[in-house]
């Protein structure tokens, strides 16, 4: 079924993608690095690949006004030959997580001993799970990042492949706040009350103030409509709820405007 879509709402979600869209470019940029380092190196190590991901991020994390506040490069397990378990992931100094004094940017200290009561096995996590199963980029939250930025994050992450295998992931944290001063105006715009939610109906951020960020946006039939952006589907049409509520797809960033009234 067609379904008619105000100018302005298709005008919004167009500007949300561009929004996020350069982030998506970069990491795909980053990627495609990664891809390349790998490939001259038969025996793959941290201590080779780390300085070529600090290389990568350090530009844009130190960059005035970068949405993001972590990145980096997340390695299946064994795939580098000395460190079994491995993130090579930096934070900005805009990254509150246990923030240095000099507000600089530095490395993320994981815990990589599956021994240590503090692990915490990556591969069971959403933005770890998702691209490993579909093979392509995936949005994960907003959720409360325990892990980098102990805040509401929205990271995004693909797959870094090596002779048809999976390497790692490379990716990026973007915390929701910074994303709700740049997209919440632009929403403001739609005249409706409005939420911006992803694939799963998690409220990103919305005109409502009863819609809190990070829940889920329960309406009949959202969860249905989403379906094509949780399966990764680019071109994915406008859907209109039992409510009379419309869903507008946001690009392919797996966002998408919720028009409620």
């Amino acid at each position: 079924m067609t379904v008619t879509v105000d100018v302005t709402a298709q005008l919004i979600a167009q500007r949300i993608a561009s929004t996020i869209d350069p982030v998506f470019a970069m990491i795909d940029g980053w990627r495609d690095a990664v891809e390349r380092a790998i490939a001259t190196e038969p025996e793959p190590r941290a201590a080779t690949l780390d300085p070529i991901i600090a290389a990568l991020v350090a530009p844009e994390l130190e960059r005035p006004g970068s949405l993001i506040t972590g990145a980096g490069f997340v390695a299946t397990p064994g795939f580098l030959l000395d460190a079994p378990w491995h993130l090579a992931w930096w934070l900005s100094g805009a990254n509150t997580f246990r923030a240095a004094p000099d507000a600089g940017l530095r490395r993320l200290d994981a815990v990589n001993d599956p021994d240590s009561e503090q692990f915490r096995d990556y591969t069971t996590l959403e933005w770890w799970r998702v691209p490993e199963r579909t093979g392509t980029r995936h949005l994960t939250g907003p959720y409360v990042d325990y892990l980098c930025t102990d805040d509401y994050t929205v990271t995004i992450t693909t797959p870094v492949m090596a002779a048809g295998e999976l390497a790692g992931m490379v990716g990026t944290d973007l915390y929701v706040a910074r994303l709700e001063r740049v997209l919440l105006p632009v929403i403001r715009e739609s005249g409706h009350p409005c939420s911006l939610v992803n694939a799963s109906g998690r409220i990103v951020t919305s005109t409502d103030p009863h819609r809190a960020t990070g829940a889920l946006l329960r309406l009949d039939g959202l969860v249905d409509a989403l379906t094509p952006l949780r399966n990764a589907v680019t071109e994915t049409d406008a859907a209109v709820l039992p409510s009379g509520a419309t869903i507008v797809p946001c690009g392919d960033t797996s966002l998408a405007l919720v028009l409620e009234g």
